[in-house]
């Protein structure tokens, strides 16, 4: 019998009566399957808990952060059960400690390092289906961890790793992985099956769909992933691997992602290991940095430019002022108002032109491009951000990505 393990996002259980309808799912799953249900926390609840915390303290613990939040998903859980007892289903909800999911030392975004899935093999053979809290595990000091927002994704690629499931399927609020954010290009097109490759980089640049942790996770255990609607029936995206296809599209879709900051400190000496004197510390600070880009100046100095996260720039600017006095730079200065675009798609390996084909795109709509940054299967720009809606639609059309204009898409069904 084929083994499914599901997970449904807060959306899918925001309220009782969409608790009901996963409860109809399930049991719909379960005539034919044996099936494993992985939950996040109701919709909202995640920030409600933040939101009280932030109320007594601006710097909440890092252990009691994760204890509070991890709350949301154990009500989730239990309220699943509750409804599928109701409809004559034997169920057990599941906690991270019950099942042993093991994580490093970290109490927020952290890594699963090990599980042990005797627990799960038990129920099922017992002929429970199991309810498991996602985004839960338990860090080697025996603290209540937390994997990160949208971690309730890596849970379920970790059940279904552990598993041997012959299909990881994410229900969520949208159908489907689309060409790009259907909020901003109407005309997207969800797309039938998409490779994990081309997933992680999207899932990285700021397509919200799945954890990027997660595709990372599936990618490296071989587990299919597949991308459904809670809310509207049909097939979704299925996220393969590269080699399934004979021929991949150029481009798979366009990304975005507006939370970004510029910083750039000028002026500095050229000379060996003023990368790691700027960067080093800035590394040390745990602030995660993104594009990076050095320039020499005739005058043996030389410009260092790097991004990171919007919510990093009070910190950042801190460090690179005391690093900028130390170095003698000539001066510093930080852009919060910067967006990053990108394309991605296996294709691009064996196509020549697509970054001419974006710049000349871009350059025709006065985009100005500030920073570029390239692999195999991406190239991301830095722009100013107000033209990062007209960006976004710009390249989607330069790359014929738009579905049938026949197809009518309506945004307020999603929320991408």
């Amino acid at each position: 019998m084929t083994l499914i393990v599901q997970k449904y996002g807060g959306t899918s259980v925001g309220t009782v009566e969409r608790i009901r309808e996963v409860a109809r799912k399930v049991s719909e799953a379960a005539k034919d399957n044996r099936v494993v249900i992985v939950l996040s926390a109701m919709a909202g609840e995640t920030d409600r808990l933040i939101g009280l915390a932030k109320q007594l303290s601006d710097r909440v613990n890092s252990r009691e952060y994760s204890v509070l939040v991890s709350t949301g998903e154990q009500v989730s859980v239990a309220l699943l059960c509750i409804a599928l007892h109701e409809r004559g289903l034997r169920a057990r909800s599941m906690t991270a400690y019950q099942l042993g999911i093991q994580t490093d030392e970290q109490h927020k975004n952290a890594r699963i390092v090990q599980f042990d899935k005797q627990q799960l093999v038990q129920c099922i053979e017992q002929g429970e289906i199991p309810i498991v809290a996602g985004f839960q595990g338990v860090n080697t000091q025996g603290d209540v961890a937390t994997l990160g927002r949208g971690g309730s994704d890596t849970t379920a690629v970790a059940v279904a790793t552990a598993l041997n499931a012959d299909e990881c399927q994410i229900y969520t609020d949208v159908d489907g992985v689309y060409t790009a954010d259907p909020r901003v290009v109407p005309s997207a097109r969800r797309l039938s099956h998409i490779s994990m490759e081309e997933m992680l980089e999207l899932s990285s640049l700021g397509a919200k769909v799945l954890q990027p942790r997660a595709v990372e996770f599936a990618g490296k255990y071989q587990v299919p992933l597949r991308v459904l609607s809670s809310f509207k029936p049909g097939p979704g995206t299925l996220i393969t691997f590269e080699g399934n296809k004979m021929e991949q599209p150029i481009v798979a879709g366009v990304a975005y992602n507006r939370n970004e900051a510029k910083f750039t400190i000028r002026g500095v000496p050229d000379t060996p290991g003023v990368a790691h004197d700027i960067l080093g510390p800035i590394s040390a600070a745990k602030i995660d940095i993104d594009m990076i880009i050095q320039n020499v100046g005739a005058d043996g100095s030389t410009d260092f430019t790097f991004t990171v996260h919007r919510d990093e720039v009070v910190r950042g600017q801190e460090l690179l002022r005391a690093i900028g006095d130390k170095l003698g730079a000539r001066e510093i200065s930080i852009n919060d108002k910067i967006a990053k675009i990108s394309l991605v798609g296996v294709g691009m390996r064996s196509h020549a032109g697509v970054a001419s084909t974006m710049f000349k795109a871009l350059g025709e709509e006065g985009i100005n491009i500030q920073l570029i940054s390239t692999s195999e299967i991406k190239i991301s720009v830095v722009v100013d951000e107000k033209y990062l809606e007209l960006g976004v639609r710009t390249l989607h059309s330069a790359f014929e990505l738009d579905s049938d204009p026949s197809e009518e898409f309506d945004p307020a069904e999603h929320s991408y």
